[in-house]
């Protein structure tokens, strides 16, 4: 990886069709593209509206092959404007078997690699073992041009052993698209405990690895398909850096890139003040295999 790297999140509304999604998206990545941006991330799914908030099977329609049309778009932006794309796509893998998959672009518009969501939730208004098989392609990092980027999903950034195992095979930067968001019976409070648990978290993991961060999610309020509630979803993009300072960061209404030109060369500096890596104790880490502890 170069010393320094200039990235995004692209931040924005997704409840439109798929072509204005897109093509909001490619005008956004076009944009940050011009103000030398290496590398853009999206939020998940940004194609269109969380279908997720019920179950329903004509969704599966919307679902398409990896590669496929909407690749075939994104590789020509990512080949056009000379950077790296993180993009998540509903994957029809096969009838009936469909993954929510992170798919990463190069600068040169080849796929360098995709990740498929490994912890799927099944929560009210987030009803995603209806619709995505755990991935199956483990944690590995995704191979480019700019380096290896530790690509992870939503419900993803909740555990650590996520972040650490993409850290230990030789992620340098951790990637978060997300869709998460408020329901709207939840009180301010609670709101607010379950916006900063979510920013905590991924801060916890730039500690604890060494590694910089960028979370990128949506914003916008989502009505429910059967009209019974909705999804404020509620941004706060951000990038960290490998102590989890916030290096840049949005709110809940902004429509906005966040830019910033990361020093690569800190993580190793990080690491080396705070050697989290040499005293693992992994000769007493054998009990992580298992579901509990009885």
């Amino acid at each position: 990886m170069s010393k320094r790297l200039k990235v995004a999140a692209i931040q924005q509304p997704c409840g439109l069709d798929r072509e204005s999604n897109l093509n909001y998206s490619i005008q956004q990545i076009t944009q940050a593209a011009e103000q030398g941006v290496d590398l853009a991330v999206l939020p998940e799914l940004h194609l269109g509206p969380y279908f997720c908030q019920t179950e329903d099977t004509e969704v599966f329609k919307q679902a398409q092959p990896i590669p496929g049309p909407t690749t075939e778009i994104l590789s020509r932006v990512a080949k056009d404007n000379s950077i790296v794309i993180v993009s998540t796509i509903f994957e029809q893998r096969a009838p009936g078997l469909y993954h929510n998959t992170a798919v990463v672009f190069d600068k040169d518009g080849d796929i360098a690699g995709k990740y498929r969501k490994m912890h799927i939730p099944d929560d009210p208004g987030y009803y995603e073992k209806f619709y995505f098989t755990p991935g199956d392609l483990g944690f590995k990092p995704i191979n480019t041009s700019i380096g290896k980027l530790g690509v992870l999903i939503c419900w993803d950034q909740w555990y650590p052993e996520a972040a650490r195992l993409m850290a230990l095979a030789g992620a340098e930067i951790l990637i978060y698209p997300t869709a998460i968001g408020w329901d709207s019976n939840d009180s301010n409070e609670e709101k607010q405990r379950q916006k900063n648990a979510w920013i905590t978290v991924q801060r916890g993991h730039a500690v604890a690895n060494g590694l910089p961060v960028i979370s990128c999610n949506r914003i916008g309020f989502e009505p429910s398909p059967d009209n019974n509630g909705g999804i404020e979803f509620w941004g706060y993009s951000f990038i960290a850096g490998p102590q989890g300072e916030i290096l840049s960061d949005a709110d809940d209404k902004q429509d906005t890139i966040l830019i910033y030109d990361l020093d690569m060369e800190r993580s190793t500096a990080v690491r080396n003040i705070w050697p989290f890596l040499r005293d693992r104790r992994i000769d007493e880490f054998a009990d992580l295999s298992r579901r509990f502890i009885d």
